[in-house]
C-alpha cells in the first residue's frame, strides 16, 4: 500500500515536464536529470508548464506508484453547471 511516511524523502524537479510522460521517462528523468535512483525510497514530484497539475512518481516492492493531480485553482476556472 503507498503511505507517505514521515522518513520518505521528497525531491522535485524544478523544471516542468512533457506531461505526457509515464513510469519509464519518468524515471529516466529522475537518472539523468536528478541524479538520484528511481528504484529508492523517495517520492519525486514532477509539474507542468502551468503549475496546475502534479504527478508523483515513487517506487515500492511490487513496482512504481503513478499519481496526478489536477490542483484546486485548475478546477474553480471551471463552470460545471
Amino acid at each position: 500500500m503507498f503511505r507517505l511516511d514521515a522518513d520518505l524523502k521528497v525531491f522535485v524537479h524544478r523544471e516542468a515536464i512533457d506531461f505526457r510522460k509515464s513510469i519509464n521517462g519518468l524515471s529516466v528523468l529522475v537518472e539523468q536529470s536528478m541524479k538520484r535512483d528511481p528504484f529508492a525510497r523517495a517520492v519525486y514530484a514532477f509539474t507542468n508548464r502551468r503549475r496546475d497539475r502534479v504527478k508523483l512518481l515513487l517506487y515500492e516492492r511490487t513496482g512504481f506508484w503513478l499519481l496526478m493531480n489536477y490542483l484546486a485553482s485548475y478546477y474553480n476556472s471551471f463552470n460545471w453547471m
